[in-house]
């Protein structure tokens, strides 16, 4: 074992290390929130310096995580910078940075990279490095490691790199930083060890496996299954609605079977950070090894498909009752990529929002985690949330419940709304004016 080895490893053990977060969003908050509450010194690092102000200022831009947490960790010693510089205080660097997808649903790593690049000068003998962004088996070793030795420090002997794929599930109570298992891969077994050392103290279950390229793997392992399963149950739902047959009666009669069956449950489409780019991560991959994922793709096909599917159902309850889309107002309920959050990201509300207005109705949307539409990269509406009163949701043509947020009071939503169409399977009971998508 090397002295640095040794000595990072010890530094963990007694948290006399200062943990550096890069990257203070979903994944990296939680992440700070949590060594801080455990006492050990933690650095923020982002480029964002709007929201690095209102970090050291007590201030968080999460919903779910709030401004209190935030004052707290700042008062205990917590503190955001913009300054890369200041990598070299720090004795874990987590990178907690975006990995999207470009317009050709490829791999788009430039925050990965870029990141690296500007870390790579403030490095030192005795650090760990750890990529948590999600990311294509081989990210670690190829675009990583050599940036990182181009400081003239050895991986494995003076510098320890790992791949920790993060695993957060924004709103749900259930779980915690602390109570998800956090899988672990090294670039050496030097490295693996002080990995280890580094996330021990901070997560209950440590899960190592062989390498980076086995922990990239298993992320998109992760989501690989839960977007083919969506894809599937989707299929399902198109054929069940053909044969009159509603799909959540299904499900929920499949689900009580206590082996061998997972429930999943169809939408409007696939949204959130991971499950609708992560598959395409690996079948760019693949072609590099002249294999064709069929049917992966396929699975991101059928998802793809689900706004327009949602879109065709809202036309034809609107021409059952004598109304061209174009002519009418819709609300779309729920903007959001799940219920009961704010986070907008890959939401397919925002694809069947665009899909209206594509065919000349007003649209408008309403949801109790997003008041106003916020600006994002492919998407520009200007708009605010509308309150669900009883008037407002009468002068709307028809409502598209898109995210079932639990803040919605449906009864309100049936009893006054001309037209409902329900793409998650709010009513369960049929209703003339209930169309399910």
């Amino acid at each position: 074992m090397s002295q640095a080895q040794t000595a990072s490893i010890e530094k963990f053990n007694n948290k006399q290390a200062v943990v550096g977060i890069v990257g203070l969003g979903y994944v990296g908050l939680p992440l700070m929130l949590r060594y801080n509450s455990i006492g050990f010194k933690v650095l923020g690092i982002d480029i964002n310096e709007q929201k690095v102000i209102d970090l050291n200022n007590g201030k968080s831009d999460i919903e779910h995580i709030p401004n209190t947490k935030i004052a707290e960790a700042v008062k205990t010693g917590f503190e955001a910078t913009t300054d890369f510089a200041r990598a070299k205080e720090c004795d874990a660097l987590i990178l907690c940075v975006p990995t999207p997808l470009n317009k050709y649903r490829e791999p788009d790593l430039s925050y990965v990279i870029n990141t690296t690049n500007s870390l790579k000068t403030n490095l030192r003998a005795g650090q760990v490095i750890s990529l948590e962004s999600t990311t294509y088996p081989g990210t670690t070793e190829e675009e990583i490691l050599p940036r990182v030795e181009e400081s003239g420090l050895k991986v494995g002997e003076d510098i320890f790199l790992v791949y920790s794929p993060e695993r957060e599930d924004p709103g749900n109570p259930n779980f915690e930083t602390r109570t998800i298992p956090k899988v672990i891969g090294g670039h050496t077994p030097a490295c693996l060890k002080v990995g280890v050392a580094l996330y021990q103290p901070a997560i209950d279950q440590v899960v190592p496996v062989s390498s980076t390229k086995a922990a990239e793997m298993t992320k998109l392992l992760e989501n690989i299954h839960r977007a083919v399963n969506i894809g599937l149950v989707n299929e399902m739902k198109v054929v069940a609605d053909r044969m009159g047959i509603d799909i959540f009666e299904v499900i929920d009669a499949a689900a009580t079977k206590p082996f061998g069956f997972t429930p999943y449950y169809p939408g409007p489409g696939l949204g959130g950070h991971c499950i609708p780019i992560d598959p395409f991560y690996l079948t760019w991959k693949a072609r590099e090894y002249g294999l064709h994922t069929r049917f992966i793709e396929l699975s991101g096909e059928l998802n793809k498909a689900m706004p327009g599917y949602v879109l065709g159902k809202l036309m034809d309850g609107l021409n059952n009752q004598g109304k061209a889309l174009s002519k009418c107002k819709i609300l779309v309920l729920g903007i959001s990529y799940k219920k009961n959050v704010d986070d907008m990201r890959e939401s397919p509300s925002v694809e069947v929002m665009e899909l209206i207005r594509a065919k000349g109705a007003e649209v408008a949307y309403s949801d109790p985690h997003v008041a106003k539409f916020p600006k994002m990269r492919a998407h520009k509406f200007d708009l605010s949330s509308v309150s669900l009163t009883t008037e407002n949701l009468a002068s709307y043509d028809a409502v598209v419940l898109a995210t079932n947020h639990d803040g919605f009071d449906y009864d309100l939503i049936k009893q006054h709304a001309q037209l409902i169409v329900d793409t998650r399977g709010v009513y369960r009971e049929p209703a003339a004016h209930i169309i399910k998508a």
